[in-house]
């Protein structure tokens, strides 16, 4: 009897045994079915967590491409600017969220002076009709941005976001705007324009004697790699039809160019020159166009930056002995800025410029035709064809629509 009660308690631990080896079995089987059933709904979240991933990383890429200077980062995320980032951002409900491959958006770039705006009432009143005319005719299409660069001080910089929280409501295009510190920027640059200041300026203390007027002369070596090109306007322009058709004056850049720009419409650069034209007094320079050299006029601008980068001429010119050779052959003495120094190399190198219409920079100051050049003003004033862009220079009042 002993033995056969033995055997039987041994069976029945076997058979314990193996129903929970059982049990361990089944419940291995159902975490493998569960794992696999479930497998389409953890490949969704992953893909969805990669699209969120480079959406940020795109989206952090971009701001960067916007930065002037690393330098200016901290101060220009300030809580003050989150009122203009909410007024762009009302503007982008309507673009459809795809991948981020999809949704890689294409940049314009459009950069305009903003310093000593706080106290002059005439500069808000330009910035105003400047902004609405340019947001009126603007159309970009889905996947574009506008960028807007606003190079300032900090009491003019808080006037700005102030006016664009209310002139962005009504923009129908993507904008974005970023400001940048007048004084970072002026440090960057004066190593390099330092020579030319001499040259191009009115002296100590007037509004084109400070480095940041040369900024369109050096922006290459400023703005990151990532923008290629860029625009640079004035403040007092009033826009009749659409920027982004300005961008496409890019592709008409023949071979070697570097700059886009119109001639002065003033014979401004005829009194410049006039001890060069005297000592040649067969030379084009300063005579109106066509057949002329009238000079430049920086009002509105495009700047190849990437062209600018690859252009060994044009980083020549901006070599110290480059500009005073330059310089003391023509005699030059301007008062100007960079406006100076285009015109002034462009004597010498032509190749270097794609000259815009008129249309594009419709000067209207007047005011060589009452100071000794009444008989060839209208040969530099005159400008056939419809205005794209009016440019109320010194002061003078631009007409209404």
């Amino acid at each position: 009897m002993g033995i056969p009660r033995l055997l039987s308690n041994a069976m029945a631990r076997v058979s314990t045994v193996r129903y929970y080896q059982l049990v361990l079995v089944i419940a291995a089987a159902l975490a493998v079915v569960a794992f696999y059933s479930l497998g389409s709904d953890r490949q969704n979240f992953s893909s969805t967590t990669k699209r969120i991933k480079e959406t940020h990383a795109s989206h952090n890429a971009n701001m960067n491409d916007g930065d002037l200077s690393s330098d200016t980062n901290a101060e220009q995320r300030g809580s003050k600017a989150a009122s203009v980032g909410e007024a762009v951002r009302m503007n982008t409900d309507s673009i459809n969220v795809g991948t981020a491959e999809e949704q890689r958006p294409r940049y314009f770039h459009a950069l305009m002076m903003f310093t000593k705006v706080d106290t002059n009432q005439a500069f808000q009143q330009k910035f105003q009709v400047a902004m609405r005319s340019m947001l009126k005719h603007a159309r970009f299409e889905d996947g574009e941005v506008l960028t807007l660069h606003f190079v300032s001080d900090e009491p003019s910089r808080e006037i700005g976001e102030k006016m664009l929280e209310d002139l962005l409501q009504g923009a129908t295009f993507r904008c974005e705007v970023s400001f940048h510190n007048v004084k970072v920027l002026t440090e960057k640059l004066f190593p390099i324009v330092e020579a030319m200041q001499k040259h191009f300026s009115a002296g100590s203390g007037t509004y084109y004697s400070d480095a940041i007027f040369f900024l369109s002369v050096a922006m290459h070596r400023i703005m990151p790699a990532e923008i290629k090109q860029i625009v640079q306007l004035d403040l007092d322009l009033k826009y009749r039809t659409n920027i982004r058709e300005l961008f496409e004056q890019f592709n008409q850049f023949p071979a070697g160019a570097v700059i886009g720009i119109a001639r002065e419409m003033q014979p401004v650069y005829r009194h410049t020159f006039w001890a060069y034209r005297r000592e040649n007094p067969d030379s084009k320079v300063g005579d109106p166009p066509p057949g002329g050299s009238p000079g430049f006029n920086s009002g509105v601008m495009l700047l190849d930056l990437e062209a600018m980068r690859r252009s060994e001429p044009y980083n020549q010119l901006l070599e110290p002995r480059s500009v005073g050779r330059l310089a003391d052959k023509y005699r030059f003495q301007g008062h100007l800025g960079d406006q100076d120094f285009f015109t002034m190399i462009g004597m010498e190198h032509p190749s270097l410029f794609h000259v815009l219409d008129c249309a594009w920079n419709r000067q209207l100051c007047t005011w060589w035709k009452d100071h000794g050049y009444g008989d060839v003003f209208q040969l530099y004033y005159h400008c056939q064809g419809p205005v794209k862009i009016y440019h109320g220079n010194c002061n003078t009042p631009i007409p209404d629509d």
